[in-house]
């Protein structure tokens, strides 16, 4: 999905929004238990019910991997369904990864190749902490996304991500060329305008982060941001556009227990799209709002 098709299906559903398939088999309802695959009749009736409203799909691929061949199977029929919209939807797996080059080649593979028995998600979640090698290779496949973790809402955070440092720094690309001091999510964000652009690298910056998104937006005007913990984290939905909103929206915001999880019983999809069209009339009127839609 290019940057263009995303733009316009923000406009066509008049919302920015994603839904992060956290599928925790121990917190989906207990009818679901009597069906051969439970986690994959959960996600196709959250789909089923959303796919109107959302832009976005974000499996977190732990609560997959944690359930072992049953759990990879879930996932891989997951994906398959979401291909099976005809690009309706963008699909990004939550999947954090981040390793030397040859490793971050498989990792690559696994997720973004076409071909089975690869999962052919348009995006992933990547960590730089290892450095261009480890990043590159996800960059390989044409049209699909590498979306950095960058600042996160986590309270961790705070070791490494956000404390400033001196330094200096040239970024030729925006003419800015300044001696500043610079967080470490600034400095990967300037580094990563050497291995991709706004047209394959997105940066997840946290909800609860959101009056850091100026300096983000001062590095990166024109990226998307795959924008965690609005709902249940605590972010604002109104601040995040605030600041972050660009004129081709530029952000996915994602919810993902706030939705998913909105019941516990047999209406589980339905409460589910409730708080789903919740957030789509907020999203829909900030469109408006900024002269997007």
């Amino acid at each position: 999905m290019t940057r263009k098709n995303l733009f316009n299906l923000i406009k066509k559903k008049k919302s920015f929004l994603c839904i992060g398939l956290d599928s925790d088999i121990s917190k989906i309802p207990k009818h679901l238990l009597s069906f051969k695959d439970p986690v994959f009749e959960f996600n196709k009736q959250i789909i089923d019910s959303t796919k109107d409203l959302a832009i976005a799909y974000k499996p977190n691929l732990a609560f997959y991997e944690s359930r072992g061949s049953k759990g990879w199977l879930s996932l891989e029929k997951t994906i398959d369904y979401l291909k099976s919209l005809e690009n309706q939807v963008f699909t990004i797996a939550d999947a954090k990864r981040g390793d030397i080059g040859n490793t971050s080649k498989q990792y690559a593979k696994t997720f973004l190749a076409s071909e089975k028995p690869s999962l052919n998600f348009d995006a992933i979640t990547v960590a730089p902490y290892m450095g261009q090698d480890s990043v590159t290779p996800f960059l390989s496949y044409d049209g699909k996304w590498v979306i950095l973790l960058v600042l996160t809402s986590n309270k961790g955070s705070e070791d490494f991500q956000n404390p400033l440092s001196s330094g200096s720094a040239t970024f030729e690309k925006l003419g800015i060329k300044t001696l500043f001091r610079k967080r470490l999510f600034e400095q990967v964000m300037i580094k990563s305008y050497e291995w991709g652009n706004e047209d394959n690298l997105m940066f997840v910056i946290g909800a609860t982060k959101a009056e850091m998104l100026q300096k983000v937006r001062n590095i990166a005007p024109y990226h998307f941001l795959l924008i965690p913990g609005v709902g249940a984290q605590g972010g604002n939905l109104e601040d995040v556009a605030k600041y972050g909103i660009n004129s081709q929206c530029g952000l996915i915001v994602n919810s993902s227990r706030g939705i998913i999880f909105a019941s516990g019983g047999n209406d589980f999809a339905e409460k589910a799209r409730e708080q789903a069209l919740i957030l789509q009339k907020q999203m829909s009127d900030i469109l408006v709002k900024y002269n997007i839609i």
